[in-house]
């Protein structure tokens, strides 16, 4: 796929690699590391909700198993 580019437009990759550039000399690269964390951090508690709700908070069983399969 031949792209023709006019001058002073750029393709998406070339802006996303100028944004994170530009993140990365004003914030750090310390930035990406917090914000991984934090993003790791919410999947986990995500997680545990999906468990709970799924399982009822019954203890250890996950909602998966543990249940009476009488027909």
């Amino acid at each position: 796929m031949a792209q023709e580019q006019k001058k002073g437009q750029m393709t998406v990759e070339e802006a996303g690699r100028k944004g994170g550039e530009t993140v990365r000399d004003e914030r750090g690269s310390e930035f990406y590391s917090e914000i991984g964390h934090k993003g790791g951090q919410r999947v986990r508690e995500l997680i545990e909700e999906g468990k709970q709700s799924e399982g009822g908070g019954q203890g250890g069983q996950g909602g998966q198993g543990g249940g009476s399969n009488k027909s």
